[in-house]
């Protein structure tokens, strides 16, 4: 039987997240925040908390972390159907550390976890058919090779249904070289349809494009992509959208944590692309949630409601009554 249509599926490693509380080096820290994080799984709660319908699928350990992750996710409304729980493989581990003022240093305890070991056999072919769009990262590519080969079949499944691939390029060093990165990742912009950059992650799959940013979202569009939205934190945005040039400044707000900046932005971008809206409120959205995002610690806490994005454009005060 086919899935009842859902308005965005997604997957990739979802991480257990600690955090020092305080500015300085980990190893001062007395005490970690524990949270949970990962691009895909935020995408998903800022598209749920904007009233939309998302799907998260992939591997969590049998293990105390893992069930942390499915309860988050669950609570926050994103529907864990098809989440296999590995029982041979541990959660992966992020540690971020709060290294001065707003300088955030990440770092991965991701290898031989449960979410590396992601394989086609994992794939709700289904579920995405039933998709309105299905959104990927470059992170699902670099984790592993049986999780690059999930990647490429969810990616197949959409096209040959005709649903849209959202891809948010997401490069980690620290995962990859840029050289790898670069070949694997331009050929998922060729199968793309929305595509989400910084401009360093789009040097990497057209380095000889012109030096303007215009240039460079025309040598993106120009592979496959009808949205390009080439993500300039603090300073807004550049997008290519149906052929269209759109520049958008970002909402001045005070920046507390700057991590999931980017799925928050995808996130209110995407849930308006699902409802049909044009380009200028998908990127109205979308700017206001990137905004919220960076207000508070962790990576989708700060993640804003319909109500919120109300509250941000109309409220001249600080303080509402």
């Amino acid at each position: 039987m086919t899935e009842p249509s859902i308005d965005l599926v997604t997957f990739g490693e979802t991480m257990a997240r600690l955090e020092n509380p305080v500015v300085g080096p980990m190893r001062h820290a007395r005490a970690l925040d524990l949270g949970v994080g990962g691009a895909e799984s935020n995408t998903a709660i800022g598209l749920c908390r904007l009233g939309g319908t998302a799907a998260w699928f992939g591997r969590v350990g049998d293990d105390e972390f893992g069930r942390l992750i499915t309860n988050v996710l669950a609570g926050e409304g994103v529907r864990l159907g098809h989440t296999v729980v590995d029982r041979s493989a541990p959660t992966a581990l992020l540690f971020k550390e709060r290294r001065a003022g707003t300088l955030t240093r990440v770092q991965y305890y991701r290898t031989g976890s449960a979410g590396s070991r992601l394989c086609p056999a994992d794939v709700p072919h289904d579920l995405i058919r039933s998709a309105r769009v299905l959104h990927v990262t470059g992170i699902t590519a670099a984790i592993s090779a049986t999780a690059r080969q999930a990647l490429d079949d969810a990616v197949e499944t959409a096209r040959d249904a005709g649903v849209p691939v959202s891809l948010d390029l997401n490069y980690r060093r620290a995962l990859w070289t840029p050289t790898e990165a670069g070949e694997c990742l331009q050929k998922l912009v060729k199968r793309a349809d929305l595509l989400f950059a910084t401009e360093q992650e789009a040097r990497l799959i057209v380095p000889d494009a012109d030096d303007d940013l215009a240039g460079l979202a025309a040598g993106l569009a120009a592979l496959g992509p009808r949205d390009v939205l080439l993500k300039r934190g603090a300073q807004g945005v550049v997008a290519l959208c149906e052929g269209a040039l759109h520049v958008q400044g970002a909402h001045r707000v005070p920046v507390i944590d700057p991590v999931g900046a980017g799925d928050a932005f995808a996130a209110g971008y995407l849930a308006e692309f699902v409802r049909g809206r044009p380009v200028a409120d998908r990127l109205d959205t979308a700017t206001a949630a990137g905004a919220y995002a960076v207000t508070v610690r962790g990576d989708w806490e700060g993640l804003p409601s319909r109500a919120d994005l109300d509250l941000l454009k109309s409220a001249e005060d600080t303080v509402t009554r």
